[in-house]
């Protein structure tokens, strides 16, 4: 299990940038309420923002970091925002645009993590080379990816010259993905979760084993599956549009998982996943599964 002292733990990436552990999604936040909890967010000290283009909301994101920031009198550089290339935008001149529609619509003049979306077939390599400009031109200072698998990652390595710092993908105890994740590690590419608690549906949460660990530490079945990402090494970005459960999933530093916890959340691995996958697109990529 990792040693965990705070929500500013950082993991340093392969080029050296330090990224925070705990941050905010807003996959689903409705541009009217987004600015709020962003800002909420920030002034109970979460130090990582996860945007994308295709939420709909990076608007409202800038806004939230802006008031955000104001409140707290902390400075950007505290800050660790990352947004998304989405998929009808890729291409190599198309990224470039549209990463400075990003930060225009973010209100940033960099960001700290540029990820592709999905891995649209046909277009992913030539958009990594822009990925890869990007990074080089000091417009961003880390790169990655979102729901690649083994075999495209070993793929897009293979034609690039600078090899993708992150990979996000759907990951909790009901999907593991446990020869991925040890992919990953021996790659020195970080894994970040994204639906770290299961989905919208809340699920996952309901669980007697995760109702059982939660009580038996006080604390709620949200914070039992951050802390768990956590432990598993993992950065982990929990959403939520309410701030009393923004605050609570940052009270997570307080305690820990122990063996038994964590064999029993490892037991619960299904392969089952709470959102669409590559087969659901036309970009599917031949070697997924």
């Amino acid at each position: 299990m990792q040693i965990i002292t705070g929500i500013n733990d950082t993991v340093k990436l392969a080029n050296g940038v330090l990224m925070p552990r705990f941050g905010l999604g807003v996959w689903q936040a409705a541009p009217e309420v987004t600015a709020t909890a962003v800002s909420t967010a920030i002034q109970a000290g979460y130090p990582m923002i996860d945007a994308a283009k295709a939420y709909g909301n990076e608007i409202q994101v800038g806004e939230g970091i802006k008031q955000g920031l104001a409140a707290t009198g902390k400075k950007r550089s505290d800050l660790f925002v990352t947004t998304k290339l989405a998929n009808e935008d890729q291409g190599y001149e198309s990224t470039l645009k549209n990463f400075d529609a990003s930060l225009q619509r973010l209100g940033l003049d960099y960001l700290d993590l540029y990820l592709i979306h999905w891995p649209v077939a046909g277009k992913w390599a030539e958009t990594w080379r822009a990925f890869e400009d990007l990074y080089k031109a000091g417009k961003v200072r880390a790169i990655g990816v979102c729901n690649f698998s083994m075999a495209t990652m070993q793929s897009l390595i293979a034609q690039s010259e600078i090899a993708p710092m992150v990979d996000q993908v759907e990951f909790h105890p009901w999907l593991q993905q446990p020869e991925l994740k040890k992919y990953l590690a021996e790659t020195g590419i970080q894994q970040e979760a994204w639906s770290p608690l299961g989905g919208t549906g809340g699920s996952l949460m309901k669980e007697p084993v995760i109702q059982a660990i939660a009580n038996k530490h006080g604390k709620s079945a949200a914070q039992i599956l951050i802390r768990w990402d956590l432990e598993n090494g993992l950065v982990t970005i929990p959403k939520s549009v309410h701030p009393e459960y923004i605050r609570q999933n940052a009270d997570v530093f307080d305690f820990s998982l122990d063996e038994d916890d964590m064999k029993q959340l490892a037991a619960m691995n299904q392969n089952k996943r709470t959102s669409y996958w590559l087969t659901s697109f036309d970009w599917y990529f031949g070697d997924e599964k």
